[in-house]
């Protein structure tokens, strides 16, 4: 049964990414919103057909500003996830447009690709840049990699360049903090976590294996304040306060207590250093 379970899976989300991947290249041809809110719905029924339920508390940011969703990582289905909540392109690795029909759907998803090598991050940063004054929001996941689920690593400050104000309104930076706190119906410990987690060597094929046998698999996202970059005296300071932020979040989620968003009046500027892991 959890052999077949994982098969009835696959199947349904290949015969739903298929025909969608048609459709959202149609809404790339039109104006307007249509490419984004088709990005949303396809992960949204995504994520169904691989049979996650989803908990958000708070709101996304409002307003007229473009905004860079940052958040912990800890797995490929935190796209799923994240893309069936919020509206922006996600900021991916290069070798993913590489890969077999993931990097098709990436790109379809209008994904900005980066390679974090030292003598292309200003391009990069400006790629991104041009994507914020065209009036698409951004989802970056800072720690660079993704973790055992059981801690937020430290956050890449030269993640935060994109944040500063160029040419342009410099956009809000909304902290979000995702955790999988659910498996079999059973609130998710030590032991279990790593079930959702896809991490150092691991292979995309065998970690949807494991999970796509699992039943009651449950996903919190939690959406904090909104934060205005000016705020803060430099990136480092942003991104300390941003990591502080999205941690403080995420560990009450593990420990299973009621979770809720800070709002951007409790998230002070800090300068000194980040713990290594929280």
């Amino acid at each position: 049964m959890r052999q077949m379970r994982v098969v009835r899976r696959l199947l349904a989300l290949v015969i739903w990414t298929l025909p969608s991947m048609l459709v959202q290249a149609v809404c790339l041809l039109l104006p307007g919103r249509p490419k984004v809110a088709f990005a949303q719905f396809y992960w949204t029924i995504f994520r169904r057909l691989l049979g996650l339920r989803l908990r958000v508390v708070g709101q996304r940011a409002s307003g007229n500003r473009p905004v860079v969703f940052i958040s912990n990582h800890s797995s490929w289905v935190d796209v799923p996830v994240l893309g069936g909540v919020l509206d922006g392109c996600f900021v991916a690795k290069g070798e993913i447009a590489g890969w077999p029909l993931a990097g098709t759907v990436a790109k379809l998803g209008r994904t900005v690709f980066v390679t974090r090598q030292r003598g292309t991050t200003g391009r990069e940063r400006d790629a991104m840049r041009r994507r914020l004054a065209a009036g698409d929001n951004l989802i970056l996941f800072p720690e660079g990699t993704s973790s055992d689920g059981s801690r937020v690593l430290p956050f890449r400050t030269a993640f935060f360049a994109v944040t500063a104000a160029g040419d342009d309104v410099a956009p809000l930076v909304q902290p979000v903090s995702v955790v999988y706190d659910r498996l079999g119906g059973l609130p998710t410990g030590r032991a279990t976590r790593p079930v959702f987690a896809w991490f150092g060597d691991m292979d995309i094929a065998t970690h949807f294996w494991r999970l796509g046998q699992q039943t009651g698999l449950h996903a919190t996202v939690v959406l904090h304040g909104a934060l205005d970059p000016a705020r803060f005296p430099d990136r480092k300071a942003l991104s300390q306060a941003v990591w502080r932020t999205v941690a403080a979040g995420a560990a009450t989620l593990r420990q299973n207590r009621p979770a809720h968003p800070l709002g951007a009046e409790e998230i002070l500027p800090v300068t000194e250093p980040a713990p290594e892991f929280a």
